[in-house]
């Protein structure tokens, strides 16, 4: 048994499209589920045979309501097999062994407002966020983009929230963001979750307009671990050398051997697979490190970062 884990009943599942599912979840003991925040995440461990998926999704119910959890899951094309898995082999009924709630995007509580912008399935954190503001009466302002074929879904989603507050552009562009980061009231916080293109033009757009980085906040769910040349991790303390070929990741590649890394959101945010690099020169796809700890290249965030040398050294 997995320490700091429970074992959850999965209580309903909604299909909301050809692609997402909702997922509720309640303790298989009974009782209350563990207290979460806006912003916070749960990671699944699916068994699937021999193979062990740790997927982590966003909360998207109120976390003052302690019933249940729920989650919302895209089937994509290119799932690593967690994603898979919920979509086609798990049902009413089943219990999953999950992770305790934890949470690295929360809400800033000293802001005086908050503007959010989600693209896609990165909408399920705003979820929160949203129904927490709305039992507090705090500010919000939410732009959500996505595809035509989609907006119907999202909209569906967002329903109980509709008013004023609420936009959804479908049009491909970010032009009707601009007048949004120029209206915002001194004090306002910007949070932006979904494909890292959208975010990256988000922010950029806010730090262009003047906003200070300590007022700006991002979530990646991980879409760029995969993709690149092959090359062999060698785990310096095992001995063990793994191929990690262009379409798995780092991380993945040295769970499939057996080896047992440090990991959390596996997005490449939140620190916990930091791991020292004895040589070879990664390639830092990640969030956390700052620019000087970039250019050392002492360390690597195995969840979502490679390698630039056909061997890279870790202290594993």
């Amino acid at each position: 048994m997995m320490a700091q884990t429970i074992a959850l009943r999965v209580a309903a599942v909604t299909p909301l499209s050809p692609t997402l599912k909702a997922f509720t979840f309640v303790p298989a003991a009974g009782g209350l589920v563990p207290p979460s925040g806006p912003g916070a995440h749960l990671r699944l461990f699916l068994r699937d045979g021999a193979k062990l998926h740790k997927n982590a999704y966003s909360l998207i119910a109120n976390p003052a309501d302690r019933s249940h959890l729920s989650i919302i899951v895209r089937r994509v094309a290119a799932s690593k097999g967690g994603s898979a898995f919920l979509h086609e082999q798990v049902g009413e009924g089943d219990v999953i062994e999950a992770g305790l709630p934890a949470n690295l995007f929360p809400v800033t509580r000293t802001a005086r407002r908050h503007l959010m912008v989600s693209g896609g399935i990165g909408v399920t954190p705003f979820l929160a966020y949203i129904a927490a503001f709305a039992a507090e009466g705090t500010p919000w302002q939410l732009h959500h983009f996505c595809r035509p074929d989609e907006r119907e879904v999202f909209a569906a989603l967002l329903a109980p929230y509709a008013g004023g507050s609420l936009h959804i552009h479908c049009d491909g562009t970010l032009d009707g963001l601009d007048a949004a980061l120029r209206r915002q009231p001194l004090g306002t916080h910007l949070y932006t979750c979904g494909p890292e293109s959208l975010m990256g033009a988000v922010l950029g757009q806010a730090q262009a307009l003047g906003w200070p980085k300590v007022r700006l906040h991002s979530e990646s769910f991980g879409g760029a671990v995969a993709g690149g040349e092959p090359f062999i991790a060698v785990l310096k303390r095992s001995g063990i050398e793994v191929a990690v070929d262009a379409e798995t990741g780092l991380l993945d590649a040295i769970e499939a051997a057996g080896v047992e890394a440090p990991c959390l959101c596996r997005g490449g945010a939140c620190g916990q697979c930091l791991i020292e690099v004895a040589d070879g020169v990664p390639e830092h796809r990640d969030h956390f490190l700052d620019a000087e700890e970039r250019a050392s290249n002492r360390f690597i965030m195995t969840c979502v970062s490679r390698s630039r040398t056909p061997r890279l050294v870790l202290d594993l």
